[in-house]
């Protein structure tokens, strides 16, 4: 559309395959910085009813429509959600999840050009009981430059590099650390963490 504005009340993206994730959200026009995208919609649910609803997906099981508006409300968008469960993750966003009077809207922080893939940083929550490989269950495929390499927020810190930790020539000893083992007893979802 060259020199043409979009008709009014025109979807702003339309959902098919990613490369990212499963399935994503696609600019079908350009969305200007700034633009209130669309509505995170879906059953809204108390966190003890979320955990329910989905205790019984394996702890490897990463996928996850929910998202948590405040100390008592999380949205399942797995039922009677939108298109809006299907904007994936990145580290690097073009969009970001807003909350307002217990609403979720998702705008766009950037201008964002026609095919471009719409996503935002989920900024999953860590648990003290998450498995000892949590970064590889929740892992990021965005490619973006400085990408943390995880969903999980905040990123894992490295060790710190030190003198002591060297070996005698000066190099860093090669290390597979991890951290202490734990269970993940609730769902993660996207969001401010609990």
């Amino acid at each position: 559309m060259t020199g043409k504005s979009a008709p009014r009340g025109a979807p702003y993206f339309k959902v098919r395959r990613s490369r990212v994730h499963g399935r994503g959200a696609f600019a079908l026009r350009r969305i200007r910085k700034g633009t209130r995208i669309i509505e995170y919609l879906g059953e809204r649910v108390t966190h003890q009813e979320a955990d329910h609803r989905y205790q019984d997906r394996g702890e490897r099981d990463n996928h996850t429509f929910l998202f948590i508006v405040d100390a008592r409300t999380v949205i399942d968008a797995g039922v009677g959600g939108n298109d809006a469960r299907f904007i994936n993750h990145s580290c690097g966003p073009n969009c970001e999840a807003v909350i307002e009077g217990k609403r979720v809207f998702i705008e766009a922080i950037r201008t964002i050009q026609p095919g471009e893939e719409l996503n935002y940083d989920y900024q999953l929550g860590r648990s003290p009981d998450d498995p000892p490989d949590v970064d590889e269950i929740y892992a990021c495929r965005c490619g973006q430059p400085g990408c943390r390499g995880t969903m999980l927020w905040p990123a894992k810190k490295k060790p710190p590099r030190s003198a002591a930790a060297r070996t005698p020539e000066g190099r860093r000893p090669k290390t597979s650390q991890r951290g202490t083992a734990r269970k993940r007893s609730r769902v993660r979802t996207k969001g401010s963490a609990r």
